[in-house]
């Protein structure tokens, strides 16, 4: 059995499926590792070390493609690359396939197995092979690094004999993995942080990383089965936007973390929030490449309006993408390793798994 990676467009993806950590294990689990020239140079990974660990390097993608069992990739391979994919490979990655049913379904045609994990449902079982929230956590992070290197004032509090500069305040909306560790991350370099969130169960994790949690009158729990936000009611939305608007205008960054599953992003703060937010203020909105959570977001573009920056990029995991590489590597790994039936050396679609049940596309 063989598995195997191309290099993903840089341009694009800068993260890598299988890290040399990751190809001793799937060496050891009896899997043959085949990787394309210079996969993890970028990295500052030399096709040497892979070598080493009994890897094979080619310089011919289509091979590489061509006579693999299984292929893992972080994204969908172009045409001309996906037309290479024959009957009864199994092809594993994050496909996103609410906007590519098009391109899935003629894979799907060919009787390839397209497993896309983000699909993964939220069960105990499932928690390593998590790429959603191993990724979100990265992200989550980074947004508030990036953040504070673009205000132009100190985060903590500081105190000293000319006077003291009071400590920035931090609105993070959404209470996912992705906004628990920015809270969490603020909170450490000295902010004051308010969160808010449509699933009441977020309330004891905020407050338990030190922030402020913001309660809408009359809240209603919209949370799903599977533990994501879903769409709320127009009062909500209504309470929710009075309760923001007086909240932004003592804030000094926003962290925008909320997203709905398959769906564009919710707008959360519209263009009279922005015009009455301080100028100098910085709004982070991580759900930019689903539409955005503020007015005024663009993808991989700053928008000042008064004075407010409005920051949002397509992939932030590629200014993280040796910790990304790291963390996703060891989440399919997890995956593969489920997939694979050690005994009889072949990949076994167990249809009972609602962990293989749920992550292929049919």
């Amino acid at each position: 059995m063989k598995i195997a990676s191309i290099l993903e467009n840089q341009k694009i993806e800068k993260r890598i499926a299988i890290t040399p950590e990751i190809a001793k294990k799937y060496i050891s689990l009896g899997l043959e590792v085949s990787l394309s020239e210079n996969y993890g140079s970028h990295l500052g990974i030399k096709d040497e070390e892979y070598i080493k660990l009994g890897a094979s390097i080619l310089k011919d993608e289509k091979e590489i493609i061509t006579n693999t069992n299984i292929l893992v990739q972080l994204t969908l391979l172009d045409e001309d690359k996906s037309s290479l994919l024959k009957e009864n490979q199994s092809f594993i990655g994050v496909f996103n396939p609410y906007d590519n049913k098009d391109k899935i379904s003629n894979l799907v045609k060919k009787n390839i197995n397209i497993f896309s994990l983000e699909l993964l449902p939220r069960i105990t079982r499932a928690q390593s092979m998590d790429i959603l929230s191993s990724q979100a956590n990265l992200a989550g992070y980074k947004a508030v690094v990036e953040s504070f290197a673009n205000f132009e004032k100190a985060i903590p509090m500081m105190m000293t004999a000319a006077g003291t500069i009071p400590a920035a305040k931090v609105l993070v909306v959404g209470a996912g993995v992705a906004g628990l560790q920015a809270i969490a991350t603020a909170k450490r370099m000295g902010a004051i942080v308010f969160a808010t969130d449509v699933r009441m169960a977020s309330k004891e994790q905020v407050e338990s990383l030190g922030g402020k949690f913001l309660t809408v009158e009359g809240t209603e729990n919209l949370e799903t089965e599977g533990g994501y936000a879903k769409e709320a009611s127009d009062d909500f939305k209504k309470k929710q936007e009075e309760l923001l608007s007086e909240t932004l205008k003592k804030i000094d960054i926003v962290i925008c973390t909320a997203l709905i599953p398959g769906k564009k992003a919710p707008l959360i703060i519209k263009e009279d929030m922005i015009n009455n937010m301080q100028s100098s203020s910085i709004i982070y909105d991580l759900a930019a490449i689903q539409g955005g959570n503020t007015a005024y977001t663009k993808v991989d573009e700053v928008i000042n309006k008064n004075g407010v920056k409005i920051m949002g990029e397509s992939n932030i995991l590629n200014k993280l993408p040796t910790s990304a590489s790291n963390l996703y590597a060891k989440n399919v790994f997890n995956f593969v390793s489920n997939l694979y039936d050690k005994e009889n050396k072949k990949i076994n679609i167990n249809l009972d798994d609602e962990i293989i049940e749920k992550t292929l596309i049919k």
